[in-house]
C-alpha cells in the first residue's frame, strides 16, 4: 500500500521540485542582492562604520540623527516632495488620460509616447536640459518670463525656488507611466456603464466620481503607492541639479545617505538614514492600501 502511495506521488513531487528549481535562481538572486543588502545595513546602522572604525554603540545612529538639523530638514523636504507631487501626478495624469482614452488610435498612440517619453529617458539628459531652462542667465524660462517684465531669478540657487523646481522635473518624469496605465484601463470600462448614467442625465462629475474612480481603484492604489515611494526615492535630480544646496533647501534623506556614506565614509549614520526612509515608506504604504484598498474592485 505505501508503494503504491509513493508512486501516485512521485509525479506530484517531481513538478514541486521542478517548480522550486525553476524558483531558485531568482530566490537566490533575491536572497544576495536585496535580503542580505537588507539585513547588512540593519546591522551596520548599530556600529560606527567607517574606513577606520567598527565600534558598536547601539541606537546612537538613530539618536543623532534626530538631533541633526541637517537631517530633520533633508526628512522635510522629502515629505514635501511627496506630498505636492503625488496628487499632482494622479490629477493631472487622469486629466491627460481621460482626453486622449478615446482619440483614434493614431493619435493616442502619439500622446501616449510623448507624455511616456521623459520616463524611458536618460535622467543626465533631462537634467541638462532642465539646467539650461533655469540658468540664472541664459535659461528660457528667464527668458519668458522677462517678457512680462519679471527680474532674473536663480531659480536652482535660491533657497525660495529651488525646491520648487527640483519639484517641477520630478512631476514631469513621474506622469508618463501613471497616463499610460490610466488610458489602458479607462478602456477597460464597460460603455454600457456610462450611457445609462447619461440617459438618466448624471453629470459629468457625477459619472466620474460615481463609475469611473471607483472602475480606476485597482489603477488608482498601485499608481499612489509607486509613485510615493519612487518619490520618497528620489535622489538623481538632487545630485546633478543643486546637490542638496542651496543651504540644504533640496537635500533628501536619500542625498543625505549618499553625502554621509560617499562623502563623509559615515556608513553606519548612513545605514541608520536608510533604515529610518524604509520605515517611513513601509507605514505610508500600509496605509495607503488600508485606505485605497478597501474599496479595490477586481
Amino acid at each position: 500500500m505505501e508503494t503504491r502511495v509513493r508512486k501516485l506521488n512521485t509525479p506530484m513531487l517531481r513538478d514541486w521540485l521542478m517548480s522550486y528549481l525553476f524558483l531558485l535562481p531568482a530566490f537566490g538572486f533575491f536572497l544576495l542582492f536585496v535580503a542580505y543588502p537588507m539585513l547588512k545595513g540593519i546591522y551596520i546602522s548599530f556600529f560606527n562604520y567607517s574606513l577606520r572604525k567598527f565600534t558598536f554603540i547601539g541606537l546612537d545612529n538613530y539618536i543623532n540623527l534626530f538631533h541633526d538639523e541637517v537631517f530633520l530638514k533633508s526628512l522635510w523636504n522629502t515629505t514635501l516632495l511627496v506630498i505636492i507631487t503625488v496628487p499632482i501626478v494622479i490629477v493631472f495624469s487622469i486629466f491627460i488620460a481621460m482626453n486622449i482614452y478615446k482619440k483614434k488610435e493614431l493619435a493616442r498612440s502619439f500622446f501616449r509616447g510623448v507624455f511616456y517619453l521623459p520616463a524611458v529617458s536618460s535622467v543626465v539628459s533631462i537634467t541638462v536640459v532642465w539646467g539650461w531652462i533655469y540658468h540664472p542667465n541664459y535659461g528660457i524660462l528667464n527668458y519668458i518670463t522677462g517678457l512680462f517684465g519679471a527680474e532674473p531669478i536663480s531659480w536652482l540657487g535660491n533657497t525660495h525656488t529651488a525646491l520648487l523646481s527640483i519639484i517641477a522635473v520630478l512631476i514631469t518624469t513621474s506622469v508618463g507611466q501613471p497616463i499610460i496605465l490610466y488610458v489602458a484601463s479607462l478602456g477597460n470600462i464597460p460603455t454600457s456603464y456610462i450611457e445609462a448614467a447619461q440617459i438618466d442625465r448624471a453629470s459629468s462629475w457625477q459619472i466620474f466620481r460615481k463609475i469611473i474612480w471607483p472602475m480606476l481603484m485597482p489603477t488608482n492604489l498601485y499608481i499612489i503607492v509607486i509613485t510615493t515611494i519612487n518619490t520618497f526615492q528620489c535622489f538623481a535630480l538632487i545630485q546633478l541639479l543643486t546637490s542638496g544646496g542651496p543651504f540644504y533647501s533640496t537635500s533628501t534623506v536619500m542625498y543625505g545617505v549618499y553625502e554621509q556614506a560617499f562623502k563623509l565614509g559615515n556608513f553606519g549614520m548612513a545605514s541608520a538614514m536608510g533604515i529610518v526612509l524604509a520605515v517611513v515608506i513601509g507605514v505610508i504604504s500600509i496605509i495607503q492600501f488600508k485606505y485605497f484598498g478597501s474599496d479595490v474592485e477586481y
